[in-house]
């Protein structure tokens, strides 16, 4: 019985050793030939993917272009719970009308309103933007993002300034009457 074990493990050894050298053999047959198709996909051109649309620069004629008095309002400093609201006006200086499709808050603390209609060139529209600041302590500064048919087709408007918390003194008589 001895004997046939020592056979055994000797065979066991030999293919193990084998498997292992032919292991590594494969493993760097399958480098060197994925460092060759690396190789041909960076000198080949990027294929456009057929999903994608040629592009064409816009015609200004066919947009509108937005002509802000002011890009950013700083509403200075408030107390917390206090709403501050602020139209910025603007002027189509394109050639088109000017629509505005959509527009989004940076947070839920603001709203934002704006001329549903399309804006003639040389005529005014607005964007009305609406802060909360309850639960807002601190720096803050929310935008709003406007979607129009203009060039670029996304603007940004920002408001700024500070909110001063309120005061813990103040949230405790509040809260009622203190037992001693």
């Amino acid at each position: 019985m001895k004997y046939l074990k020592f056979p055994a493990l000797a065979l066991s050894i030999a293919l193990f050793a084998f498997g292992c050298e032919t292991k590594s053999a494969d493993q760097s047959d399958k480098i060197a030939e994925l460092e060759q198709k690396l190789a041909r996909l960076e000198a080949a051109q990027p294929a456009t993917p057929s999903n994608v649309a040629n592009s064409q620069p816009a015609d200004p004629s066919t947009l509108g272009q937005f002509g802000f008095s002011e890009m950013e309002f700083d509403f200075g400093t408030i107390d917390e719970g206090k709403v501050v609201e602020h139209i910025f006006k603007f002027t189509n200086e394109g050639q088109a009308p000017l629509v505005i499709s959509n527009i989004t808050a940076s947070c839920g603390c603001t709203s934002p309103d704006w001329t549903k209609t399309p804006v003639k060139p040389g005529e005014e529209g607005y964007v009305k933007v609406v802060f909360n600041s309850t639960a807002k302590p601190g720096t803050q500064a929310p935008t709003v993002t406007i979607q129009a048919n203009t060039n670029p087709n996304v603007t940004r408007l920002r408001m700024k300034g500070n909110v001063t918390p309120r005061s813990q003194a103040g949230a405790a008589s509040q809260a009622g009457p203190v037992k001693r």
